[in-house]
C-alpha cells in the first residue's frame, strides 16, 4: 500500500506542477502583451520612469484575476506564492517558471523581450532612487521620512520650525488653503535659517487648495462672554476667574492666561486701583463684582468668584469716590460673536443653497414645531448641476451624513441619516463630500493658478489636491512647464473615489515628469470610499505605487491626539507603526506637534528592523532570548 500512496503523491505533484506552469505561462503572456498595447505612451514617459511604467503595467495585468488558488498550489509545492511581486513583477514570475520547468525535468529559457526586465535588485533600487529624488536623502537610522504641516504660528515663531527640524522633520508642508504668500515666505525663511543652524536639509511641499467643497457662512450668534471661576465636583470655587482689562485704543494682549479680556476706555482704565471693586449688572440681571488684584503699565488684572455673562453695552462702574463722576462708568463695546452652528439630528432636513447668504438653524414656533428647515450655502454651486436624487452627501469629514432627497434649481433638500445619537453641529467652512456623484470639477481653481507662481519658485514639491483624472495631472504639468525650466516634483493627493479608481492612469501621466509621488489623504478618502474600506483602499494604493516605484506619503490623523493633546491613543501608535510601509509619514499641526515628531521618529527607527513594505524582516527577536532552549 505504501508504494502506491507514494506513487499517487508523485502523480498529484506532477499534475500540480503542470497546472501551475500552464497558468503562469498564460499570465506571463498577458503581462508582456499589456506593455505592447500601450507602447505609444512610453514615448512621452520620462526616461527615469520607463522601466517602472512597464513594471506597473505588468502588475496590473497580473492582478486582473483572482490568484488565490494559484498561490495555494504554489505554496504547497514549496515555491514563492507571488506575495511580494510588486517591485519586480516579471522577474518574480520568471523565477517561479524556471523552477517549475526544472520540477518537470526541463530547462527553461526566458523568452526574449524588447525591453529590459526589472529584476529583484533593480526594483528596490528604482524605488529608493525615486524616493531620494522626491524627498531627499534618507536620515540616519530610518528610511521613512517625516513631513509636518505648518501651523500659522510658524510664520512668526522661528523656534517652532527649529525644534521640528531638530526632532526629525524631513519635509515641511505648507497648505495654500491657509494663510497667504507673505506668511508662506516667512515660514520658508525660518526653515532656511534652521537648516543652516542645524546643518540639516529639509524639503518643502506646498499643497494647492484645489476645488474643496465647503459649507458657506452662518448668521452670527449672540455676542455673550461667559466668565466663570473653576469649581470642583462639589461646586466649590478652587480658582477665581481671571479678567484682563486693557485699553480699547492701545490694546495689549494679557501677559499670561486669562479667562476673559475686556477692552475699556483709557480714562476709565486709568482710574482702576489695586484692591478696588468694579460692579455691574450682567445679562441675567445678576449683580456681580470684579476685584482688581494687579495694576500694570499695559492693563489691569481682576478676579471673580462668581459666574457672569457680559454682553455689548454692559455698564462697568468704579467704586464711588475713586474717580471723577464722568469717568466712573464705562460700557463694554463689541465682543466676539458666539458659535451659531446648526445642530442636526437623525431625520432632520437641511437645505443646501447655491448662494452664500449666511445660513441659519431651523426655526420653530412656540410649541416647538418646525417652521422652516436649517439652511447653509455651498462654496462651489456648480456641483448642483452634477448631483442626482438618492446620492449620499457627507459633511465635516463624515461626522454628518445624509441623502439628497429633492433637487431644485437654487437649493438641494438633504435628509440627515447618519449622525451621533446626541446630534452634531454643522459649522461654516466644513468639508462637503459627494462620493456617489460624478462631479465635473477642474482640479485647479483660479486661486491655485495664482498660488502656483509662488509654489513653483519656492517649493521642492507641489501637491495637487482633488486630482481625479490623468487630465488633471497633465494640466498641472503644462502650467509648471510654462513657469519653470526645472519645476517642482508633483505629488498626487488621492482623496476621492474617482482618484482611487483612476490611480494607474494618473501615475502613468505623472511619470512623464522627472519626479513624482502620491499622498494617501486618508481623511476625505475614508469619507469617499467608506470608513470600513479605508484599510483595504490604502493597501491597494501602497501596492500599485510600489509596482510603479513611486514613493507614498501616508497622511491624516497620524498621532493626532498626541499632537493636539499631548497623549497618544494606543490605536494611533499602532497606526504610526504600520505607516512605516510608506516612504513618508505626515503629521498635522497641533500644540504638541514637536513631541509628536520625536515619538514618530522613535517608532520609525524601531520598526525599521521589523518591516520593509510587505516583507517581515527577521531581526534578532528579543522575545526569543528568554525562551526555553532545551
Amino acid at each position: 500500500m505504501k508504494p502506491k500512496m507514494n506513487a499517487g503523491r508523485v502523480r498529484g505533484r506532477k499534475r500540480a506542477v503542470r497546472e501551475c506552469l500552464l497558468e503562469l505561462t498564460t499570465l506571463r503572456e498577458a503581462m508582456v502583451a499589456e506593455c505592447a498595447s500601450v507602447k505609444p505612451q512610453f514615448d512621452a514617459m520620462h526616461e527615469g520612469y520607463r522601466d517602472s511604467a512597464r513594471n506597473l503595467l505588468h502588475y496590473l495585468a497580473l492582478r486582473r484575476r483572482d490568484l488565490r488558488p494559484l498561490q495555494l498550489r504554489l505554496g504547497i509545492l514549496g515555491l514563492s506564492s507571488l506575495g511580494r511581486t510588486e517591485a519586480h513583477v516579471l522577474a518574480t514570475v520568471d523565477a517561479v517558471l524556471e523552477v517549475l520547468h526544472r520540477l518537470e525535468g526541463r530547462t527553461w529559457k526566458r523568452p526574449k523581450t524588447a525591453f529590459p526586465v526589472t529584476d529583484f535588485t533593480s526594483g528596490r533600487r528604482l524605488l529608493t532612487k525615486h524616493t531620494d529624488l522626491l524627498l531627499g536623502p534618507a536620515p540616519q537610522g530610518r528610511v521613512v521620512r517625516i513631513m509636518v504641516t505648518m501651523p500659522s504660528e510658524a510664520a512668526s515663531d522661528y523656534g517652532l520650525v527649529y525644534d521640528l527640524l531638530q526632532q526629525g522633520m524631513d519635509c515641511m508642508r505648507i497648505n495654500c488653503a491657509h494663510d497667504e504668500p507673505a506668511a508662506w515666505m516667512r515660514m520658508v525663511g525660518h526653515l532656511r535659517q534652521a537648516e543652516q543652524a542645524l546643518g540639516r536639509s529639509c524639503r518643502i511641499m506646498m499643497d494647492l487648495a484645489g476645488p474643496k467643497l465647503r459649507t458657506g457662512p452662518l448668521e452670527k450668534g449672540l455676542a455673550v462672554l461667559r466668565i466663570r471661576p473653576t469649581r470642583n465636583c462639589y461646586g466649590v470655587v478652587t480658582a477665581p476667574a481671571r479678567i484682563w482689562f486693557t485699553s480699547e485704543t492701545g490694546y495689549h494682549a494679557p501677559p499670561s492666561a486669562a479667562t476673559a479680556c475686556l477692552a475699556v476706555p483709557d480714562t476709565w482704565l486709568a482710574g482702576l486701583c489695586h484692591g478696588e471693586c468694579v460692579t455691574f449688572t450682567d445679562a441675567r440681571q445678576a449683580h456681580r463684582t470684579f476685584r482688581i488684584v494687579d495694576v500694570t503699565d499695559t492693563g489691569c488684572w481682576a478676579e471673580s468668584n462668581k459666574t457672569a455673562y457680559i454682553v455689548p453695552g454692559t455698564v462697568l462702574r468704579h467704586a464711588e469716590g475713586n474717580v471723577k463722576k464722568r469717568h466712573r462708568e464705562a460700557s463694554v463695546g463689541e465682543l466676539p460673536t458666539g458659535d451659531n452652528g446648526i445642530l442636526l439630528h437623525q431625520g432632520d432636513e437641511l437645505i443646501l443653497t447655491r448662494d452664500l447668504n449666511p445660513g441659519h438653524p431651523a426655526t420653530h414656533d412656540s410649541g416647538g414645531l418646525e417652521l422652516s428647515p436649517a439652511r447653509i450655502g455651498c462654496t462651489i454651486p456648480e456641483v448642483f448641476d452634477d448631483v442626482q436624487v438618492g446620492e449620499a452627501v457627507y459633511f465635516d469629514d463624515g461626522k454628518i451624513g445624509g441623502v439628497l432627497e429633492r433637487i431644485e434649481p437654487t437649493q438641494i433638500h438633504v435628509r440627515i441619516n447618519q449622525v451621533r445619537q446626541q446630534g452634531a453641529r454643522l459649522r461654516a467652512d466644513k468639508g462637503i463630500n459627494l462620493p456617489e456623484s460624478n462631479l465635473r470639477l477642474v482640479a485647479m481653481s483660479e486661486k491655485d493658478l495664482e498660488d502656483l507662481t509662488f509654489v513653483a519658485k519656492h517649493a521642492d514639491l507641489v501637491a495637487l489636491s482633488f486630482a481625479n483624472s490623468s487630465k488633471d495631472v497633465a494640466c498641472l504639468q503644462e502650467h509648471l512647464a510654462r513657469m519653470q525650466s526645472s519645476p517642482p516634483a508633483i505629488v498626487l493627493k488621492i482623496e476621492t473615489r474617482r482618484a482611487f479608481e483612476n490611480l494607474p492612469d494618473m501615475l502613468l501621466t505623472a511619470m512623464q515628469s522627472p519626479s513624482c509621488g502620491v499622498m494617501i489623504a486618508r481623511g476625505d478618502l475614508a469619507v469617499e470610499c467608506g470608513f470600513e474600506r479605508l484599510a483595504e483602499v490604502q493597501e491597494e494604493i501602497l501596492w500599485v505605487c510600489e509596482a510603479a516605484h513611486i514613493p507614498v506619503i501616508w497622511a491624516t490623523q497620524v498621532l493626532e491626539t498626541l499632537a493636539k493633546e499631548g497623549i497618544p491613543s494606543r490605536a494611533e501608535i499602532t497606526d504610526a507603526a504600520v505607516a512605516q510601509r510608506a516612504e513618508c509619514v505626515m503629521l498635522n499641526k497641533g500644540p504638541q506637534v514637536v513631541a509628536a515628531v520625536r515619538v514618530l521618529d522613535g517608532i520609525l527607527h524601531r520598526m525599521e528592523g521589523h518591516q520593509s513594505k510587505k516583507q517581515s524582516m527577521m531581526r534578532e527577536l528579543r522575545l526569543a532570548q528568554g525562551a526555553y532552549a532545551g
